[in-house]
């Protein structure tokens, strides 16, 4: 029982940074931008956090630092995309690139120093549950964020005027112009919570998940975030779920690796990336639902009436 409950402890942990990233690429997509970045984002997020939270001895500011960062490099690609209509495609792979690079340069002093780990909240007498307990109610504040960021995201996209207002935009934005909605600035507002999304799952990694800095720590979880935005449907529930699935599988394979499963440890290290694949491809089987649940101008440019 021990074993299986820190197993799924782990599941947990590794699952969170996932459902977070998804979760704000979801809002940026049901605006219509497409942003490929969100691996970019992710790691400025854990190297900011890192850093700031090493220097000023506290996780919660380091969190803070992680958000910020993934913020400010969000704005850099609505700046390029929305106000200066560049490719979607081609800034979003540009800010991944550009993110990888940043990370390492002002992580390289940091590389093998001992991080400042985000500690655990018991919440009293439901943490002292048996098994469920130290799973759901002896977790870090960023879990509890995430499970409040899949509840707020689907209240807000399905019980509210503005979240009304966004899916407008993404069906049809010339439509939602003419109807005198701002499709400009909600997509700045959209793309701003993607990125502040990404840079929290980023301090995740770093504050959390693996409390020290290594180059390239994401390790492609940025690109399994927006797969997993598809696999979901634009579906928030979905995501939450489908996070947890992925987190599972990548814990599996290290799992299986400690048990001595005789396959290559390179092949089971490739298995949540496998996974990804296999899903999409189930998913493209499926069109008529994909489409129907796509936005419809997904990565296609907005240029308002002069």
């Amino acid at each position: 029982m021990m074993i299986f409950e820190a197993i799924l402890l782990t599941v947990i942990t590794a699952s969170t940074p996932l459902v977070i990233a998804a979760m704000g690429e979801l809002v940026t997509e049901r605006s219509g931008v497409l942003n490929l970045g969100v691996e970019g984002m992710m790691i400025i997020g854990a190297v900011c956090a890192f850093a700031v939270a090493q220097l000023s001895g506290s996780p919660l500011i380091g969190v803070g630092a992680g958000i910020l960062a993934g913020g400010v490099f969000s704005l850099l690609f609505a700046f390029l995309t929305l106000t200066l209509v560049a490719n979607q495609v081609a800034t979003g792979l540009a800010l991944t690139i550009l993110g990888l690079g940043v990370s390492g340069m002002l992580g390289e002093s940091f590389v093998g120093v001992p991080g400042v780990k985000l500690q655990p909240i018991a919440i009293p007498l439901l943490a002292d549950i048996p098994v469920i307990g130290p799973l759901l109610f002896r977790q870090d504040i960023i879990f509890y964020l995430s499970v409040l960021l899949v509840l707020g995201v689907n209240w807000f996209l399905f019980r509210t005027r503005s979240g009304l207002k966004l899916r407008a935009i993404g069906d049809n934005h010339g439509s939602a112009h003419t109807l005198g909605i701002h499709v400009i600035r909600t997509r700045y507002l959209a793309v701003l919570f993607g990125g502040a999304c990404a840079g929290l799952a980023g301090a995740q990694l770093s504050l959390v998940y693996t409390p020290q800095w290594v180059e390239n720590m994401s390790a492609g979880r940025g690109w399994i975030a927006l797969a997993l935005v598809v696999f979901a449907s634009w579906r928030p529930w979905r995501v939450l779920a489908g996070g947890y699935l992925f987190g599972a599988v990548t814990i599996g394979q290290l799992h299986a690796q400690a048990f001595g499963i005789g396959l290559p440890s390179q092949l089971l290290s490739a298995l949540p990336y496998a996974a990804t694949i296999v899903v999409l491809v189930i998913i493209s089987q499926n069109r008529r639902t994909t489409l129907i649940n796509t936005p419809a101008s997904l990565g296609k440019p907005f240029v308002p009436d002069r």
